[in-house]
């Protein structure tokens, strides 16, 4: 993937009592390999934009392009992670993992092969055979995302990943996660509540309005050029600026 664009999308829900416009000619790019967040208050259409990404919403109008093609004639493969781990509880670690390739019917040596090397190189090898149950919710995350990785997408969406954590764990699960994505040289985009978790692992930030949600700003992140770590990024003394930047971009007196 060279280019991912969303081009003057617009949603309208339609219900008994009338229609709902939610989001109001929504345009940006995504360069392979960036990490986009996209900000804004509760029920703007963050989610919406995820989900009319992946397919599973068709926009009122406009369309997403994968290199100038219409999406649904790419090859692009969308992996999608929600803000629950979504693990089944019977299944283990090992198993969880290869659900996706199971349900493909993508099941090979090859397969297994990368399974086992995503698993060894994150930690969680000698974890294969415990249960959803016996691992931390930092842990549970991290098999969440090579589960999602082991179909090898082009492109992840992440929708609130890290929200059911406390505050310690979802510093390092986010940590964790950014370095995997990175080291596996994924594209990304995030929606997040979290503004410093916006800032620490992004490339740019998008800030929608309220709904119906339009693009207010776009913020771009220039910490520095390779920052190894969100945690390290939240050390650098710009930080604060781009905090109260989209602080105030967000002011939902409006």
């Amino acid at each position: 993937m060279k280019n991912l664009r969303l081009s003057h999308i617009y949603m309208n829900y339609h219900t008994i009592k009338g229609e709902t416009e939610t989001l109001k000619d929504i345009s940006f790019n995504v360069e392979h390999g960036e990490f986009i967040s996209i900000v804004g208050p509760s029920g703007c259409g963050k989610s919406t934009i995820l989900n009319i990404i992946a397919g599973l919403l068709t926009p009122s109008k406009g369309e997403v392009l994968v290199d100038n093609e219409p999406i649904n004639k790419s090859l692009l493969k969308i992996g999608y992670m929600f803000q629950k781990d979504q693990l089944f509880q019977w299944l283990s670690v090992l198993d969880n993992v290869l659900l996706g390739l199971k349900v493909q019917n993508k099941i090979t040596n090859d397969a297994k092969d990368k399974v086992k090397e995503l698993l060894l190189t994150y930690g969680l090898w000698d974890f294969r055979d415990y249960y959803p149950n016996q691992l931390s919710g930092g842990m549970r995350q991290r098999v969440a995302l090579i589960r999602t990785l082991a179909i090898d997408p082009t492109i992840l969406l992440l929708d609130e990943p890290f929200s059911a954590l406390d505050y310690q764990s979802r510093l390092n699960a986010s940590d964790e996660i950014y370095k995997i994505i990175k080291n596996e040289n994924k594209t990304a985009i995030m929606v997040t509540h979290d503004i410093a978790e916006a800032i620490s692992m992004s490339n740019r930030v998008l800030i929608l309005s309220m709904r119906p949600a339009f693009i207010k700003k776009e913020i771009k992140i220039d910490l520095c050029e390779k920052c190894e770590s969100p945690l390290k990024s939240r050390e650098n003394p710009n930080f604060s600026f781009f905090f109260n930047t989209i602080w105030k971009e967000m002011d939902l007196s409006e």
